[in-house]
């Protein structure tokens, strides 16, 4: 019998060639050629065709197999093409003799290719089929496309996956509802017979969710078998799948066998949950019998576990009563302090716990701090003895001087005339006096007598002011307030102070004790005095007079502690300066000490809030 051959003088032989060059494809082109080769010879009457692919992570296209192969140039036939990939979908041109026929090849809704041929004239029916022929031969460059897909598009598409399952998990309100919808999408897109979700608290796993089953009962064999594999699987800090393909270090896999036979799952794997160094769970998945997790699969779930595991424990926290939440923070606390690492906070802790421990037992002198000003124990003001007007002043405020210094001189010429008037007024009442005793004439004797007292008081009145003219210093001092000099020539008044003078060698200490410290302060106390002036020197000072008036300043009420100088008054000191005084007032505790001011804030709101 000879040799049969089909249309395109190919015999038998030489198709069975074409299949197994098809098979044997190691590329994507030499995969298209045998591709295009075979749907010539089986569509018959094919004179020209072309496959236009694009190109993994660019978006041109460019043709990548051509029949036959010694002719490249095509140019009627990419016109078809074109016009296909612009309007995604199959076309039929007539030719002279022949029709142009174009079918695009699509990936999730998207031209990634157009096949193109020129084909002899036939029938519309037997054109029909021809179409279906392509149409069906098309999909094995859709398995092509995808097997060969871009590693970005991929890697995309793994990242929606993600996201989309963390969506679901995030938008439940509660923790447990949020669980169940995770694991039952994740059994949805993997086709996974069931996917378990456990957490571990206190050294133990806990089922969380089932998927596809809002009510469990925990005690039952096949989760029990699901607990062991979830343990082993934590227990060895790794991945586990059963049976293991190609695994680069040995891992035990016993329970996982174990829960494999009890549920006939063809493939079981477990992926532990960790957040900040610590495992806080597992997620395990199984496939139907004879049915096993392929690598995309398993790289997906492996990075949707990374991203689990802070998200279980977030939501986790929150389902938390406020007990709850409290006892889990003490145990996770304790497990840092007792458990290896965190050399930072041991130290931190340490160092707390040894402060704690100095502060409850060492104690210290309590001291009240006050501000402070120093004032003269005897301070003179020096006066106007009448009213006139100042000459002269060769001292002012801040000057030191001795006793019987001049500090103001006022001038005195109106009191000379007045002296100079009165003293003849008395020698004319005299002259009176003695012409009226000649003539014995008894009432002009009298009133003679007492017209020269009278002048006579008004002189002495008027050589006693004389004598004030001259204002000198009671005793060794400095001048504290007044400066004349600024002054001479003005008019004074009677008693109008003109200068003030304290002594050098007698000072008081003048506190202002706020009125929390008050009740503290005794008679008696010591304490020591520190002045802005002279920040290096201390002076001890004991409290002598206490004031119980209080006086508002700056917002605060504060009390009058008067107190001695502790021995000689040092000759640098001078009346108003200020520092501030610390009154010892007894040995304490140091917590006491520094925590006194709250402890008795609390009282006193205590007091008012309480009924």
């Amino acid at each position: 019998m000879p040799p049969r051959f089909d249309l395109a003088g190919r015999s038998p032989g030489e198709i069975d060639a074409a299949w197994r060059r098809f098979g044997a494809a190691a590329s994507p082109e030499e995969f298209c050629q045998s591709w295009l080769e075979l749907q010539c010879q089986i569509l018959s009457g094919v004179s020209d065709a072309l496959v236009v692919l694009q190109k993994p992570g660019i978006e041109t296209f460019a043709p990548v197999a051509f029949w036959p192969e010694a002719r490249r140039e095509r140019p009627q036939l990419s016109q078809v093409i074109e016009r296909a990939l612009r309007e995604g979908r199959g076309l039929i041109e007539p030719r002279r003799g022949s029709y142009h026929m174009a079918y695009p090849v699509r990936i999730d809704d998207k031209v990634r290719g157009v096949v193109g041929l020129e084909i002899a004239w036939r029938e519309d029916a037997e054109l029909q089929s021809a179409m279906r022929e392509l149409q069906w031969g098309a999909a094995w460059l859709e398995v092509l496309l995808r097997r060969a897909a871009d590693p970005l598009e991929a890697a995309r598409l793994r990242l929606k996956t993600l996201l989309e399952l963390v969506a679901v998990f995030l938008e439940q309100p509660g923790f447990r509802d949020a669980a169940t919808a995770l694991v039952t999408e994740l059994a949805s897109r993997l086709g996974c017979d069931r996917v378990v979700l456990g957490s571990l608290e206190r050294g133990g796993v806990h089922i969380e969710a089932v998927s596809n089953t809002a009510q469990f009962d925990r005690h039952a064999n096949l989760l029990g078998a699901t607990l062991n594999a979830m343990s082993e699987a934590l227990d060895q800090r790794e991945p586990i799948i059963y049976p293991a393909e190609g695994e680069k270090h040995p891992v035990v896999t016993l329970s996982h066998a174990e829960l494999a036979q009890a549920s006939g799952a063809g493939s079981v794997a477990t992926f532990p949950l960790s957040h900040g160094g610590r495992q806080i769970g597992a997620l395990t998945l199984e496939r139907a019998g004879g049915l096993r997790f392929d690598r995309l699969s398993l790289e997906l779930v492996e990075g949707l576990a990374v991203m689990l595991g802070p998200l279980v424990e977030m939501r986790r926290a929150q389902a938390r009563g406020l007990p709850a939440h409290a006892a889990h923070s003490a145990r996770e606390s304790w497990t840092r302090l007792a458990g290896p690492g965190h050399v930072g906070l041991k130290l931190g802790v340490g160092l707390l716990a040894a402060a704690a421990i100095f502060l409850s037992f060492a104690t210290g002198t309590f001291r009240v701090a006050a501000d402070a000003r120093i004032e003269g124990e005897l301070q003179r003001a020096i006066t106007a003895p009448f009213q006139g007007y100042v000459r002269e002043s060769p001292v002012r405020a801040g000057d030191t001087v001795k006793r019987g210094q001049l500090l103001a001189r006022l001038d005195d010429r109106d009191l000379q005339v007045e002296r100079t008037r009165l003293r003849a007024q008395r020698d004319q009442y005299g002259q009176q006096y003695r012409d009226a005793m000649s003539r014995q004439e008894r009432a002009q004797v009298r009133i003679a007598s007492a017209q020269m007292a009278q002048a006579e008081a008004q002189l002495a009145l008027v050589e006693e002011q004389l004598a004030r003219t001259e204002l000198v210093a009671p005793f060794d001092g400095v001048l504290v307030s007044g400066d004349l000099t600024q002054s001479l020539g003005a008019p004074l008044e009677r008693g109008q102070v003109m200068l003030e003078l304290a002594p050098l060698d007698a000072y008081r200490v003048v506190l202002q004790v706020d009125e929390h410290d008050f009740a503290t302060v005794k008679l008696g106390q010591k304490g020591d005095l520190i002045l802005t002036s002279l920040p290096g020197e201390r002076y001890p000072f004991v409290v002598s007079k206490i004031t119980p008036v209080a006086a508002a300043k700056e917002g605060r009420n504060l009390f009058r502690v008067e107190a001695k100088l502790d021995g000689l008054a040092p000759p640098r000191l001078r009346p108003g300066m200020e520092g501030v005084a610390k009154i010892d007032v007894e040995e304490r505790h140091l917590a006491w000490i520094w925590s006194r001011r709250l402890i008795d804030w609390f009282r006193l709101k205590s007091w008012a809030w309480l009924p």
